[in-house]
C-alpha cells in the first residue's frame, strides 16, 4: 500500500494545471476478485471520458489524459495488490494513484483542481493511525482507520536486525536459540539473543543501531504527519525505540507481544482500542471550547461558511469541523477574498469546502470529519480561530 500524507495532499490541491480528474472507487484486497475491480474503473474512465467530451475536449485530447490509468486496467500485478479502495489523479503532467484503507463511493470528477475531499477521513486528526510492528526479524508499518487497515511499503528502513548489524564480530559472542515462528506454515524461525556482561551490552547497541536507522526512514515517510504511531512489540525492546524515536505523536500505550503472530487484523483491532478514546477525548475538547466561544459571542468561533472559508485561505482557522457527504457549491476569488455560494453547481464552480478542508490542512489546523448530525452546529462548517 502506498502511504498518504499531507504532503502528497498539498500536492495534489496545488496541481491545477488544465483540467483535472478525479476518480475513486471500493476496491477488494481479494487477489480473487480483481476481475470487478478492473471493469468498475473501465466504467468509471468511460464516464470521465463523456464529461471530458461534453467539456468541449477532442477525442484524441480526452483519450491522452485517461491513458496511464487506461494502461492499469490490465496490469495484473496492481490488482492483485489492493486495499479497501483506490484513488487515480490525472491531468495534463501528472498522474497519481493510492491504494488506501478506506472504502470509497464510486465517482468521477471533472474540475479545475482536483477533488480531494474523499480524502479526508484518511487526512482528519481522528481519521488515521499508524502502527509499527518491531521484532529483530521483521519491521512492518500498518496504516489505518476506523474500519481497515493495510500495510505500507517503506523502503528505507532496514527489513530485520541482520541488516544493521556490525560486521567486526561482537555478535558472535552471543548465545542464541530460535523458536516458531507464526503458525502460516512459513518455516521462518525467530533468533532470541541472549546474553550477560559486554555480550547483552553490545546486543541493545546493536538493536539501538537498528532503531535509529528504521526512526530516520519514517522520518522521512511521516514528515508533517498529527497521526498518532502506535508500537507493537515485545516489552524488552519497546522501550529501546522510544529512547531513539522522534516522530512526536508516538503513543505511550503500546501492543505488548511477539507482531510476528499477529494478522494485520488483529493488530488492527487492538490499535483501534488504544487510539480510539484519543481521539474521542481530542474531539470533545475541540467540540467544547467551540461551543464555549459560540455562547460568550466571541469573534474566534463561527458557523458561518462565508466568513470561514476567508479564514481558511488566511490561515486564521485552529480548528475546522467539516460535515461528511456534504457539498458547498460555489466561487472564492483568493485576491479580493470575495465568496459567491450557489445552491447548484455551476460553470467554474467548486466545492468550497474542499478549499476551506485543504487550507486549513496545509495551515496546519485540525480537521475534524464528522456526521452532520454530530457537527457541533446545525452548520456543515464549524471553525475556532488562532486570531
Amino acid at each position: 500500500m502506498t502511504i498518504l500524507t499531507r504532503d502528497d495532499l498539498k500536492t495534489l490541491y496545488q496541481e491545477q494545471d488544465g483540467v483535472c480528474i478525479s476518480i475513486y472507487m471500493p476496491t477488494n484486497p481479494s487477489a480473487t476478485e480483481t476481475d470487478q475491480g478492473r471493469i468498475q474503473l473501465k466504467n468509471l474512465l468511460a464516464e470521465a471520458e463523456k464529461h471530458l467530451l461534453a467539456a468541449g475536449l477532442r477525442v484524441p485530447d480526452a483519450q491522452e489524459l485517461l491513458e496511464p490509468a487506461q494502461k492499469l486496467l490490465w496490469d495484473k500485478l496492481f490488482w492483485r495488490h489492493q486495499n479497501e479502495g483506490l484513488a487515480l489523479f490525472l491531468s495534463a503532467e501528472t498522474f497519481y494513484h493510492y491504494r488506501l484503507p478506506y472504502h470509497f463511493e464510486a465517482q468521477a470528477v471533472i474540475a479545475g483542481r482536483f477533488h480531494i475531499k474523499p480524502l479526508l477521513p484518511l487526512l482528519a486528526d481522528d481519521g488515521q493511525f499508524f502502527i509499527l510492528a518491531l521484532s529483530q526479524n521483521q519491521v512492518r508499518l500498518l496504516q489505518g482507520t476506523r474500519h481497515s487497515i493495510g500495510e505500507v511499503d517503506v523502503a528505507d528502513i532496514p527489513a530485520s536486525l541482520a541488516e544493521t548489524m556490525v560486521s567486526d564480530g561482537p555478535e558472535k559472542q552471543f548465545q542464541f536459540h530460535t523458536k516458531s515462528g507464526p503458525s502460516s506454515g512459513s518455516g521462518r524461525r525467530t533468533a532470541v539473543f541472549h546474553g550477560h556482561g559486554a555480550a547483552d551490552k553490545q546486543s541493545r547497541t546493536n538493536i539501538r543501531r537498528y532503531f535509529r536507522q528504521i526512526n530516520s526512514g519514517l522520518a522521512t515517510w511521516l514528515v508533517n504527519e498529527h497521526a498518532p504511531l502506535v508500537l507493537a512489540g515485545v516489552d524488552n525492546l519497546l522501550p529501546l525505540y522510544k529512547e531513539v524515536n522522534s516522530y512526536p505523536h508516538l503513543v505511550e500505550e503500546v501492543i505488548s507481544g511477539n507482531p510476528e503472530m499477529l494478522r494485520a487484523d488483529e493488530l488492527h483491532q487492538r490499535g483501534w482500542a488504544i487510539v480510539q478514546p484519543l481521539f474521542q477525548q481530542a474531539r470533545r475538547q475541540a467540540g467544547a471550547e467551540y461551543q464555549q466561544l459560540i455562547r460568550s459571542g466571541s469573534e474566534k468561533a463561527s458557523n458561518d461558511p462565508l466568513q470561514i472559508i476567508q479564514a481558511a485561505f488566511n490561515g486564521r482557522i485552529e480548528t475546522l469541523f467539516v460535515a461528511l457527504g456534504q457539498r458547498l457549491w460555489g466561487r472564492f476569488d483568493p485576491e479580493t477574498g470575495a465568496v459567491e455560494l450557489h445552491q447548484e453547481k455551476g460553470g467554474g464552480d467548486g466545492d468550497l469546502l474542499n478549499i476551506a478542508v485543504i487550507q486549513t490542512m496545509m495551515n496546519g489546523g485540525a480537521i475534524y470529519a464528522v456526521p452532520l448530525e454530530e457537527m457541533p452546529s446545525q452548520n456543515i462548517l464549524a471553525a475556532v480561530y488562532r486570531y
